[in-house]
């Protein structure tokens, strides 16, 4: 069978949108005469809609952009299109909506085929909208016996769980009733590895089960989610007929009967977090109806990555930077930060906050501070930074980007309406070591990122000769705890039996826990680790628990 796979990006609710971009992918592959066009799950819809799913109007909507696409495909006589929508199964009993797969030819439904496995692990939540398929059946199209699934119909694989979450499996159901050619309409998040966990799945069902398996993959970001696409073709013999391309739409044809097979090769890591992190925050911005960006530069590593991404996804005429030195600034954070501004080709103003800072000291004379630079005083500092960047968001409808880390905002070291600013956490799932690596992988060609600012050891500069190690452990060490204890979800005494400092591994699991309140107020983050904060990590705020 001629294939079109078609990695689209949609976006949530713009059914219009949607419908053009699958008008476009036919026109472009009309001519190859394939028998069949396959896009992403739930694509008419723009994955995942939530809440919207609860709107009648909303399905009501979603019904008439099907009634638009079987109009549509009248004009592409000859070719099948395979989309994700949402249905309404007409059940009294149940959710009354299914995920499901629509098969148009000329005008006419030919196949109609709704999701088994509905999951509700991290960030998914699909048994709150949708009831499971009543059946899983093969049909015949173009001369092929298909089986049609939707995205965790083909994840139930034994090597993937330590136990099994469903009791059935859609894939070898459909092996057993004949199945050579298998469809899977995919909607699966980007996470780092998530291409080699994909085609590991992918060509395990291949050749267990002698079949050619097909799958179209979204790609963009809609909201903290971000979809690599990596859709691919395997054959039985578990190489690849047609891989496309990450973090790109792609519609590319396949012909299934091929048998000229490629090895599967990795994107290399810190690279596909990058492309990833480009990639959330363009389509996070242009979907929320924004063009430009601003972000507040303090010469640190975290504003530095957050601005280069930010240059790279929008272009420089959209960035806007603004450096607020305090009496705590250094010298050489200022420099750090005109040196960026200009290796970036970004416009950067300069506001000081001290004449501010010092205002508020005199007014609050006698309620807070003492001896030194107290942890209020602190905070002062970056409330004020906080609050002009908010004020010029306002002024010039620019979206401010918050700049904190994934380490950081587990432990709290973070300012509520400070720093956590923002309408968007670029590298709020990036611990401290991964962005180093992100700065280096940026400089790869030329100095961007000023290197004294990559060498330095990193401080917020909010009181005399201050940096994060007198607070934190080493970010090394940091990073280690949180990635067992978040990533994991190991116990303190399984982390400290691993070899960790047990003194360590006390103080962050105590600061993770307390800090809930902080992760519950920031912005949106950008999830590119197997376990993000935010919607996929639900942890309860007044609660008394130790782990």
């Amino acid at each position: 069978m001629k294939i079109a796979m078609a990695q689209l990006n949609s976006t949530v609710g713009d059914f219009d949108g949607n419908l053009s971009k699958i008008d476009d992918a036919l026109a472009s592959v009309s001519a190859a005469s394939p028998d069949l066009l396959v896009l992403p799950e739930m694509f008419l819809t723009g994955y995942p809609p939530q809440d919207l799913l609860e709107r009648d109007w909303f399905i009501d909507a979603a019904d008439e952009a099907l009634e638009s696409l079987a109009r549509l495909s009248t004009r592409y006589p000859g070719i099948g299109i395979l989309t994700g929508t949402v249905l309404r199964t007409g059940r009294v009993i149940g959710k009354g909506l299914s995920n499901s797969a629509v098969l148009l030819l000329d005008g006419r439904t030919v196949a109609v085929r709704s999701k088994s496995l509905l999951p509700t692990y991290d960030v998914f939540d699909e048994a709150r909208y949708f009831d499971v398929a009543e059946s899983v059946v093969s049909f015949t199209f173009a001369g092929e016996k298909l089986g049609v699934t939707i995205c965790e119909d083909a994840w139930n694989d034994p090597s993937l769980w330590r136990t099994r979450i469903y009791d059935m499996d859609p894939v070898e159901e459909l092996a057993r009733q004949g199945v050579k050619l298998l469809i899977n309409l995919s909607a699966s998040p980007f996470y780092a590895g998530k291409d080699e966990t994909r085609y590991r799945l992918m060509s395990g069902h291949a050749t267990r089960h002698g079949m050619t398996v097909v799958i179209v993959n979204q790609v963009g970001g809609n909201d903290e989610l971000i979809f690599d696409g990596h859709s691919m073709c395997v054959a039985p013999d578990g190489f690849l007929l047609k891989y496309l391309p990450g973090f790109e739409k792609s519609v590319q044809m396949v012909d299934t009967r091929s048998t000229a097979g490629s090895a599967f090769v990795p994107d290399e890591s810190i690279a596909s977090v990058h492309a990833a992190l480009v990639l959330g925050l363009r389509d996070y911005v242009r979907k929320c109806g924004f063009t430009r960006v601003i972000v507040g530069l303090s010469g640190g590593i975290d504003s530095a990555v957050v601005s280069a991404l930010a240059v790279e996804a929008l272009g420089p005429a959209n960035v806007l930077g603004i450096t607020m030195p305090s009496p705590y600034s250094s010298e050489g954070s200022v420099t750090d930060s005109r040196a960026l501004a200009a290796n970036l080709g970004i416009e950067l103003e300069t506001i000081p906050v001290a004449g501010i800072y010092s205002s508020y000291l005199e007014s609050l004379a006698g309620h807070i501070g003492g001896d030194g630079v107290s942890v209020a005083e602190e905070n002062i500092q970056a409330r004020i930074r906080g609050n002009i960047l908010m004020a010029l968001s306002n002024e010039h409808d620019r979206l401010l980007l918050s700049t904190g880390n994934k380490s950081e905002v587990a432990v709290g070291y973070c300012t509520l309406y400070g720093d956590m600013s923002g309408g968007l956490s670029v590298i709020s799932d990036v611990p401290k070591t991964m962005v180093y690596a992100l700065a280096d992988r940026i400089n790869r060609d030329r100095e961007t990122i000023p290197q004294s600012t990559i060498s330095k050891p990193p401080s917020a500069e909010l009181r005399p000769d201050q940096t994060d190690q007198d607070t934190l452990p080493s970010y090394d060490v940091l990073d280690a705890i949180l990635d067992q204890y978040i990533d994991h979800g190991r116990s303190r005494s399984e982390i400290v039996a691993g070899g960790l400092d047990a003194e360590s591994v006390d103080w962050v699991v105590a600061a993770v826990d307390r800090s809930e309140h902080k992760r519950r107020q920031a912005a949106p983050g950008l999830k590119v680790t197997s376990k993000a904060f935010g919607m996929g990590r639900r942890m309860p705020i007044a609660a008394k628990y130790r782990s």
